[in-house]
């Protein structure tokens, strides 16, 4: 197939991102679909620009299931909560089985002859440097769920560890994992962050590294439009464009929203603790509601301003705040214990992560499917937002770099994250002080910061950085499914961003009335379950695509 170039065709249509063109040999796939052709325009009285089929459908199914459950919040709570446990209590091996095979086919791409192939074409050099390349996986790295889970997690695994195995009528009723640690305080806590990092290290970072390697290779190396579709090509060839093409992409929105709205709805819970905790404020559901209205107005004020006065500037600020609290904690806490629990909770979790893995022949089922399938449900449901992001810095880099940093990076800043939150609270609990095991999970994190110096200081940075998480979680996630709404479209009108994001505060809002946190886990897990199988096809596409170039570089 013949080097071309779609930059002339985009630069028509200014709602259409001029993809770099591929630089070098490269194999490009030649199809007569334009970026938009389906889609529905408007002007008067609001301008749109939307992909008929992905969007009406999408749409309309999100605004009937809030409006459902926001008329029937009683009645949807124990539906919501059967819903969670029978899609992890039933599909927790598939769940495991697909997150070891994203990890399998990362690890052997970079062992592999096709780690050397580049994305955007063999002469393509890389957008940005490795300094600034580095720092945006940071970024991406962190979320509302470090906050949320960074003190609890640890915690919680550490307090059912030590408390070993519980059975009732033949069945195991605790949530350690594994086999436990009953009674012995440094095997528990080594368990403890071998299974925390098992849930924010390499499987996680395999899963955006599926979808975002994907994207990158057929929108860079083959020239198709940057959307979840284009994946599908060596699969489908010009079925992708229909409706085949058109289910993916739904099931794209569906999984990033729901996903989304799980994160924004525990932002909130935790917001809610934070300001209950300095300030005294209620935390009743209506507090909830008034705070997800009002970060979500600031983050609809970011949309309006666009990426570069919007999102990038919170993010800046974000980033300035994690790095301060995290050292903080660091210096404050028991330091030595930090710095040298980091190596031994790498230790850890290469010692369990084999056993951690495998789907057959355990009893640990409250862990494996109440932590472990909603986890690998919920990184699945985020990972077209993650992944979209982590494709359009990554131009340049071979398949084995990208890999590598992508998987590497996060998960090390993952670790010592984790490390230097759980580590200080199971530290502060045996020592003796029990306000973190007995606080709500939400309200955890500011316990263990009560116990340090400048405890306001910190717990307000905290409150801060979980608001700016959430705006700029909601900004981002809002471009992404526009995008994939819009057909391709990466500059369509701003009210369509606004629709979306007003939408992902309302299903939060939905959620959080129709069953708090259950409901929250319960969507991202039953969104994320079909999703998977769009991943495992990806993963067969990454193959033949990246085989493609082997063969045109020979």
């Amino acid at each position: 197939m013949s080097q071309t170039s779609t930059s002339d065709t985009n630069a028509a249509d200014p709602g259409i991102e001029a993809l770099p063109p591929p630089e070098g040999p490269t194999q490009i796939i030649q199809t007569d679909y334009e970026v938009g052709q389906d889609n529905i325009e408007g002007v008067k009285p609001v301008a749109f620009d939307i992909h008929n089929p992905v969007f009406m459908i999408s749409g309309i199914a999100v605004v009937i299931f809030t409006a459902a459950t926001l008329l029937f919040p009683s009645a949807l709570g124990p539906f919501f909560s059967g819903l969670r446990d029978v899609v992890t209590g039933n599909f927790d091996w598939f769940f495991l089985i697909a997150g070891n095979i994203f990890v399998l086919l990362c690890l052997g791409l970079i062992l592999s002859p096709l780690g050397s192939v580049r994305l955007g074409g063999p002469e393509a050099t890389p957008d940005f440097s490795l300094t600034g390349w580095f720092s945006m996986l940071f970024a991406a790295g962190m979320g509302i769920g470090l906050m949320f889970y960074g003190v609890s997690e640890p915690l919680g695994h550490f307090t059912a560890a030590l408390g070993g195995p519980v059975v009732e009528n033949g069945v195991r009723t605790d949530w350690a994992p594994l086999d436990g640690a009953a009674g012995d305080d440094m095997g528990a806590r080594r368990l403890a962050m071998a299974a925390t990092i098992f849930h924010w290290g390499l499987h996680p970072w395999a899963i955006y590294a599926v979808v975002a390697l994907a994207l990158a290779l057929f929108a860079y190396n083959k020239g198709l439009p940057l959307t979840l579709r284009s994946v599908f090509y060596p699969i489908l060839g010009d079925r992708v464009w229909g409706w085949p093409g058109h289910v993916v992409d739904v099931l794209a929105v569906m999984a990033t929203l729901f996903g989304l709205a799980t994160s924004l709805g525990i932002g909130a819970e935790q917001a809610s603790a934070g300001f209950h905790f300095l300030f005294g404020w209620s935390t009743a559901m209506t507090a909830k509601i008034i705070l997800i209205v009002v970060i979500t107005g600031i983050a609809m004020a970011s949309v309006v301003l666009g990426v570069e006065k919007g999102v990038k500037r919170l993010s800046e600020i974000n980033m300035i705040l994690a790095v301060l609290l995290l050292l903080f904690v660091i210096f404050t806490g028991p330091t030595w214990q930090i710095l040298s629990g980091f190596f031994g909770n790498l230790g850890a979790y290469a010692t369990h992560i084999v056993p951690l893995s495998n789907p057959f022949g355990r009893d640990d089922d409250n862990f494996r499917q109440g932590w472990t399938a909603f986890y690998w449900a919920w990184w699945i449901s985020w990972s077209p937002f993650v992944g979209m992001f982590i494709a359009r810095v990554s131009r340049g880099r071979t398949v084995r770099q990208f890999l590598m940093a992508v998987l590497i990076v996060p998960s090390l800043i993952s670790v010592l994250w984790m490390t230097a939150f759980g580590g200080t609270a199971i530290t502060e609990t045996l020592a003796g002080f029990t306000g973190v095991t007995d606080a709500a999970l939400e309200l955890q994190l500011f316990q263990m910061l009560s116990q340090l110096p400048l405890t306001a200081i910190s717990s307000f940075i905290g409150i801060v950085l979980v608001i700016v998480f959430f705006v700029t979680s909601s900004d981002s996630g809002s471009l992404v499914i526009d995008t994939i709404a819009a057909g391709g479209k990466i500059h369509a009108p701003v009210a369509q961003r606004v629709f979306w994001c007003s939408l992902e505060g309302l299903v939060a809002i939905a959620l959080l009335l129709g069953g708090g946190l259950a409901a929250l886990q319960a969507m991202a897990v039953s969104t994320g379950l079909p999703f998977t199988l769009v991943l495992l096809g990806a993963c067969w596409a990454i193959l033949k695509g990246l085989m493609a170039e082997k063969r045109q570089l020979s």
